[in-house]
């Protein structure tokens, strides 16, 4: 290919994975073809006007329950519906767990790099283009299914998750959650000039800046606001971690919450969750940052309850984030049904710590054949009393747990408002005021474009110089937060 054609296309695509596009060019002599069926999932036309022109696949598991969960998964650039279907590990909790998806695709027709347009506003705003086919998706179906409409959620990855995010902003009334792996704020850019800035260092708004684009995406709603998760690696080149940090500052304020986190913990693969509650104590917004992951989603196959996908060229072995994202939307416990619901046990409360166990109790619900006991969203036990004890724990660590009733056919009521504890022992929190210099230089913080971030929070601490000061909070190890308005160590 000319260099002058090359640099004639360039203009034209998306960057979002314009890293990749001249091994694109060089790997190919014409447009992806379209995904083909494969295994269990299967295309579907004619599902609306279709103004995007975008193409349906869908996967279910056999003996689908009516009111089930629906998730919207969206594929990367240069990927298809088929890559997502087989890499991402959603196919095994739609088994699991018992709920539908649907995959959308774009192609080369719509960008020469498989992208979807979340830069365009002609693509991404409501009831325009790509997001509007989505949403007719969504609408087929929940026709085709019975799906429950209360519990449709969307996730994506890249060129995905920047569409995720304006979804979520433009349809609130649709998406009761959302998970953006490796994306972008909504509304973050409105040209292909402006995404490029996106992607490497997305504008230092404020949060109630960020917030302002979610809100002028559906104007008027006033609420509920779906539950969104951000997932992120540390060393992503593609996408630059400051994303991350404006998708945390963008939902946080438009859920009318801070910044700081609610609780920190760690998950497998070197990941830190840090979680940001609503006023009613239930986690509103979650980020999870990968330590050392570059560009793309985390999997991690095998066969574990915890584990899933496959690596491939945009799956990267480090942690099932399918598992973890399914959880805080509540996938795992959602199971629909006939009856009326139990209610949420009341008085749950923390009667005993110690350096590795923490006891609970509750009240009683009338109804309830058993009690199902979770720990950071988690299910840990399941029990026919109203006390239990969770042991093998972290000393000094914050645990966060929540009970649901049980009927006797095994069908969850409401869950419990949560309650946290934390461990005695184990190494106190450490406190450190430095210049934004000296806190890269002892391994807080890191630079990305001349900005510092701190370590694990991410949280945006100003210019890279030796006359902007700040305190950084350590906990847990190596995940270090602002706290220039006190430290208590």
């Amino acid at each position: 290919m000319r260099p002058s054609i090359l640099r004639r296309l360039l203009r034209r695509v998306a960057p979002t994975a314009a890293l990749a596009l001249v091994a694109a060019m060089l790997g190919a002599t014409g447009a992806a073809p379209p995904a083909a069926a494969a295994g269990g999932l299967q295309q579907v036309t004619g599902f609306g006007a279709n103004p995007g022109n975008l193409q349906m696949y869908e996967y279910a598991p056999a003996s689908l329950p009516a009111n089930a969960p629906l998730v919207v998964a969206l594929h990367g650039c240069t990927q298809t519906a088929n890559d997502y279907y087989t890499n991402s590990g959603w196919p095994k909790y739609a088994d699991l767990w018992g709920f539908a998806v649907v995959f959308p695709q774009t192609t080369a027709a719509n960008n020469a790099l498989s992208c979807f347009g979340w830069f365009d506003p002609a693509e991404d705003g409501r009831g325009r283009g790509e997001a509007a086919s989505i949403v007719q998706m969504v609408e087929y179906a929940k026709q085709q299914y019975g799906s429950d409409g209360r519990r449709v959620y969307v996730t994506g990855l890249s060129a995905g998750g920047g569409m995720t995010a304006d979804l979520l902003a433009a349809y609130p009334d649709v998406f009761a959650g959302g998970s953006v792996a490796s994306g972008l704020p909504a509304q973050c850019a409105t040209s292909q000039a402006g995404a490029s800035g996106c992607q490497t260092g997305p504008q230092k708004l404020t949060p109630a800046q960020w917030g302002d684009k979610v809100r002028a995406a559906h104007p008027g709603y006033a609420g509920p606001w779906p539950r969104v998760a951000i997932w992120q690696g540390s060393a992503d080149y593609t996408v630059y971690p400051a994303n991350a940090t404006a998708l945390r500052d963008q939902w946080t304020d438009v859920w009318g919450i801070g910044q700081t986190p609610s609780a920190t913990d760690s998950l497998p693969g070197s990941t830190t969750r840090s979680v940001y509650d609503d006023a009613s104590g239930n986690p509103a917004v979650v980020t999870y940052s990968v330590s050392g992951m570059g560009h793309g989603l985390a999997v991690s196959p095998g066969s574990g309850a915890e584990q899933c996908g496959t690596t491939a060229a945009y799956f990267l072995n480090a942690i099932c984030s399918t598992y973890h994202t399914g959880v805080f939307w509540g996938l795992d416990r959602d199971v629909p049904g006939g009856g009326e619901q139990l209610p949420a046990p009341s008085g749950l409360r923390v009667t005993d710590v110690s350096a590795d166990r923490v006891s609970l109790s509750w009240d009683a619900v009338a109804g309830a054949d058993s009690y199902a006991v979770r720990r950071d969203g988690a299910e840990v036990a399941a029990t026919s009393g109203t006390t239990y004890t969770d042991t093998g724990l972290t000393a000094g660590t914050a645990y966060r747990y929540s009970v649901t009733a049980l009927d006797g056919s095994g069908t969850p009521g409401t869950a419990s408002p949560q309650v946290t504890a934390t461990t005695t022992g184990g190494t106190p929190a450490r406190c450190f005021t430095a210049t934004n210099y000296a806190q890269v230089a002892a391994g807080r913080a890191h630079t990305t474009g001349g900005q510092v971030y701190a370590n694990g929070s991410d949280q945006d601490m100003g210019l890279y110089n030796v006359f902007v000061t700040h305190t950084l909070r350590e906990s847990p190890a190596g995940h270090f937060v602002i706290a220039d308005a006190g430290c208590a160590a």
